[in-house]
């Protein structure tokens, strides 16, 4: 995996706090001496934006045809990759969704286990480097090619850029490090599992294709976070999650003839901003 390591380092330093209080012993929450009232369970929404980092991957591009002109079969090894994350202006809301952003629902059963579930909207963006040097071997038209090149993007271009999209269904594990009157903090962890709906810009060979939405593969990702309650409903959250993508069916080209699949890791950091409510006391 390469990853800015400096950068990942310095956000996991500053959790280790948490994460330490989150696996040693919890006995020093506020107020303990308040009698605690349990709800049937509690829904909320989230609504934040992210950044990238993603492994290097090896990309198989193939498209078989009756035609040698239009045939292709061929790897790209150890593709290096970026994420795009665009500037969102708070004052035009038409660009809500322009940057990569999460966006989540989510029930937690308010359990002995703290326990919940959630479904999440994972707007990440991957761009396969342009020029960047690269081995490139296989087959071209019929004839072979085995090279180390610039990866120009008249040759092959690829963007999830609209985006790479994870619809994840994950189990939710919350545990609570601070009770106050006015503000509360938990630990936030969650592990799943889904499709990646995404959307591919990409050129071919010259052949461009402004991209559809479609079902590309699957993911798996699990997440470490911190939670802070504040006027009752509010919170703010930070989480920082590692996946696998499995891109099995991307479509290239303007009819969609040409297949990429590849898999890679990816890194990501959010900030978000969310509403919760309980369903009333037991």
């Amino acid at each position: 995996m390469f990853f800015n390591f400096n950068f990942i380092l310095l956000k996991f330093i500053a959790l280790l706090p948490f994460m330490t209080v989150i696996f040693g012993s919890t006995s020093a929450q506020l107020n303990t001496s308040q009698p605690k009232s349990r709800t049937r369970g509690e829904f909320y929404f989230t609504w934040g934006y992210n950044r990238d980092w993603y492994s290097h991957s090896d990309i198989h591009i193939y498209r078989h045809d009756a035609d040698p002109a239009k045939s292709y079969d061929f790897m790209l090894y150890h593709a290096k990759a970026q994420d795009k994350p665009d500037m969102w202006r708070w004052w035009q809301l038409d660009r809500l969704t322009i940057p990569q952003y999460d966006m989540n629902f989510g029930y937690l059963f308010n359990d002995k286990n703290d326990l919940g579930i959630e479904v999440g909207w994972n707007h990440l963006k991957y761009v396969v480097t342009p020029y960047q040097t690269i081995h490139i071997k296989g087959e071209v038209h019929g004839t072979p090619i085995d090279n180390i090149q610039p990866l120009y993007d008249t040759m092959v271009h690829i963007q999830h850029t609209n985006g790479n999209n994870y619809l994840l269904f994950s189990l939710v594990k919350r545990q609570k490090l601070i009770e106050g009157k006015h503000i509360k903090v938990s630990a936030i962890a969650k592990a799943g599992v889904g499709p990646m709906i995404s959307y591919t810009i990409d050129t071919i060979f010259g052949d461009n294709d402004s991209g559809y939405f479609h079902y590309h593969g699957m993911v798996y990702a699990a997440s470490v976070g911190i939670r802070a309650n504040f006027f009752k409903h509010f919170f703010l959250q930070t989480d920082m999650q590692a996946g696998f993508a499995n891109y099995t069916n991307t479509r290239l080209g303007h009819q969609h003839l040409g297949i990429s699949t590849q898999h890679f890791y990816s890194f990501q950091w959010t900030y978000e901003l969310g509403y919760s409510f309980a369903l009333g006391k037991k």
